[in-house]
C-alpha cells in the first residue's frame, strides 16, 4: 500500500514522527512536486504552527493527542467549499482575492479536532465546473502518475497531493462526481456520502440544493472510513441525520453494470475490471444479478439536466449576492452565469422534481439489490486541455464531462452515497476504478465491500507518503 494517514498517525502517536518533522517532510514533497500544480495556495508558516502546537499537545497531555485519530497529520483544504479560517478561498477564480479567510465552518471544526494540520488549498478549476483542475489563473493541476494526463475535477489538486504523497489525505467536495473522479484518475478511494451526512453549517454555501458533500481523498479505505466516522452525523442541516444502518455481513445482492449505453460507451477493459470485482464478491458467496442500461438511461439523464441547472443558478446568483465583477471570470464561468439567469422558475421547479424521480427510481433497483457495482470512468484519464474554459458552448462542456464520467452526478442528484477505488491497471499503468453505490445510510456497507476489494492489493500507489519509510 506504501503508506495512509492511518499509518501516519500511528507513527506521530508512538512518537517516532513528530508533528513539526511531519510537515517539514510534507513542505519539502510540496516543493519536490511544485510542477504538478496541485497546491494552489500554501501557508508554511500556519503548518508549521499548527504542527508544533500538536507536539506540545502530545507533550502535555499524551491521552487527549491519542484520542484524535489523525493528530498530526499534515493536510490540505480544497479552494472550494469549507471554509477553514486563514485560509483564503478563491474558489479557482480571479473574482476573489487572496486575502483573509473566512471563520470555520462546522466541517473544518471537526477537521481541526480530529487533529489534522492544515498548511494550504489544493487547485480547483473556477467554481468547481469541471471535471479537470486547470483554472486559468493557474495552477493546472496534472495527474502524477502522468503528468500529462488530467487528475481530475473538481477535487484534482487534491487527489494529485495525496497521489503524489504530498499529504496522506485530503479534503475533498463532490457536487458531480468531484470526490470520485478525481479519486478514479490518481488511484486513490474516494466517497461521496449519503445526503446529510457531513455537516454543511453555518452557511451552507456550498449545498446546491443537496446535491454537493464534502469530505477527503484517500490512500485507502480505513482511511475513508475513519473521517467518514469523525466528521459525519449531527449535521444540523436541512435534511434529517441519516440512520445508522447495521451492517450485513450475510449473503448480499450485487447488482452489476457492465455496459454505460451507445452514446457513452466505456472501454472494455474499464468494463473487465467490474466483472472482476464481481466475481471476487461472488466468491465470498454473494449473489450477483445483473443490470442493465435500461435501467440507468433516463436517470442518468436526468441527473445531467439537474446538475446543470442547479449549478447555473447557484452561479448566478452568488455572483449577484456579491456583486462580482463577471467580466473577470473565464467565458465558460460567464455562460453558465448566464444560463442561470436565463432558467424560468417553471424549469428549476420541473428539474427539481426529476430530481426527486431519480433518487424514487434508484430506491426501486434497491428493492431487488443491496448494493451496485458499475463503471466510475469510460477510459483512462485524459490530456491536459481536455475540458477546455475559454469557451462559452456549456452544452459541449457538459457533455463532454457526461462522456467521461457518465454515472457520476447520479450519486450527487438522488443522495445516495457512492464510491470509488482502484481494482488493477491498463496498459500504460493508470489505475482501472469501479465505483460502488448503496441505499440512504448504508455506508458501512460500501466500505465493507471495499475494504474486501481493496484487500485483493491489484493496485499500489506509486509514491510513498511524506513523512514514512518509502
Amino acid at each position: 500500500m506504501r503508506g495512509d494517514a492511518t499509518e501516519l498517525a500511528a507513527a506521530l502517536r508512538h512518537g517516532s514522527l513528530g508533528a513539526a518533522e511531519a510537515m517539514q517532510t510534507s513542505l519539502k514533497r510540496a516543493a519536490r512536486h511544485e510542477s504538478l500544480g496541485a497546491i494552489a495556495y500554501l501557508d508554511a508558516a500556519m503548518g508549521l504552527a499548527s504542527a508544533k502546537a500538536c507536539d506540545g499537545d502530545r507533550q502535555r497531555a499524551p491521552g487527549d493527542f491519542a484520542a484524535r485519530p489523525f493528530a498530526g497529520v499534515p493536510t490540505l483544504a480544497k479552494d472550494l467549499g469549507g471554509p477553514f479560517a486563514g485560509l483564503p478561498v478563491t474558489a479557482g477564480s480571479r473574482l476573489f482575492e487572496r486575502q483573509g479567510g473566512e471563520a470555520d465552518s462546522d466541517l473544518a471544526s471537526r477537521f481541526r479536532d480530529a487533529g489534522f494540520c492544515l498548511f494550504g488549498l489544493t487547485t480547483s478549476p473556477e467554481f468547481g465546473l469541471s471535471l479537470a483542475s486547470e483554472p486559468a489563473i493557474g495552477p493546472v493541476c496534472r495527474n502524477p502518475l502522468d503528468p500529462a494526463r488530467t487528475a481530475g475535477g473538481s477535487s484534482g489538486g487534491a487527489a494529485a497531493a495525496v497521489a503524489a504523497g504530498i499529504v496522506a489525505i485530503a479534503h475533498a467536495t463532490d457536487a458531480g462526481g468531484s470526490i470520485r473522479v478525481p479519486a478514479a484518475c490518481c488511484g486513490l478511494v474516494g466517497l461521496k456520502p449519503t445526503r446529510g451526512a457531513i455537516p454543511g453549517g453555518p452557511s451552507f454555501g456550498n449545498h446546491l440544493a443537496g446535491i454537493a458533500s464534502e469530505l477527503a481523498v484517500c490512500r485507502s479505505v480505513r482511511d475513508t472510513a475513519l473521517i467518514f466516522s469523525w466528521l459525519s452525523g449531527h449535521t444540523r442541516g436541512p435534511v434529517a441525520d441519516p440512520s445508522p444502518v447495521d451492517i450485513d455481513n450475510g449473503r448480499l445482492r450485487i447488482g452489476v453494470l457492465t455496459d454505460t449505453g451507445p452514446t457513452y460507451p466505456t472501454e472494455s477493459d474499464r468494463l473487465a475490471v467490474v466483472e472482476d470485482a464481481a466475481h471476487a464478491l461472488e466468491s465470498d458467496g454473494h449473489e450477483i444479478v445483473p443490470l442493465t442500461w435500461a435501467e440507468f438511461e433516463w436517470s442518468v439523464a436526468a441527473s445531467g439536466r439537474a446538475f446543470a441547472d442547479i449549478v447555473s443558478v447557484n452561479l448566478a446568483t452568488l455572483i449577484k449576492a456579491a456583486a462580482l465583477d463577471e467580466g473577470r471570470a473565464e467565458p465558460l464561468t460567464q455562460a453558465f452565469a448566464a444560463r442561470g439567469r436565463a432558467l424560468s422558475a417553471t424549469m428549476l421547479w420541473s428539474t427539481l422534481n426529476d430530481a426527486v424521480l431519480v433518487s424514487h427510481r434508484l430506491w426501486a433497483l434497491f428493492d431487488k439489490v443491496d448494493c451496485i457495482l458499475m463503471p466510475m470512468l469510460v477510459s483512462a484519464p485524459l490530456a491536459i486541455g481536455s475540458f477546455p474554459s475559454d469557451h462559452a458552448d456549456t452544452d459541449l462542456h457538459l457533455e463532454r464531462m457526461a462522456a467521461f464520467a457518465p454515472l457520476a452526478c447520479l450519486a450527487n442528484i438522488s443522495g445516495f452515497p457512492a464510491l470509488t477505488l482502484p481494482f488493477g491497471q491498463d496498459q500504460q499503468a493508470m489505475p482501472l476504478p469501479v465505483q460502488l453505490m448503496a441505499p440512504m445510510g448504508h455506508e458501512s456497507r460500501l466500505l465493507s465491500l471495499a475494504a474486501r476489494l481493496e484487500a485483493e492489493a491489484r493496485w499500489q500507489h506509486r509514491f510513498p507518503v511524506a513523512g514514512l519509510p518509502s
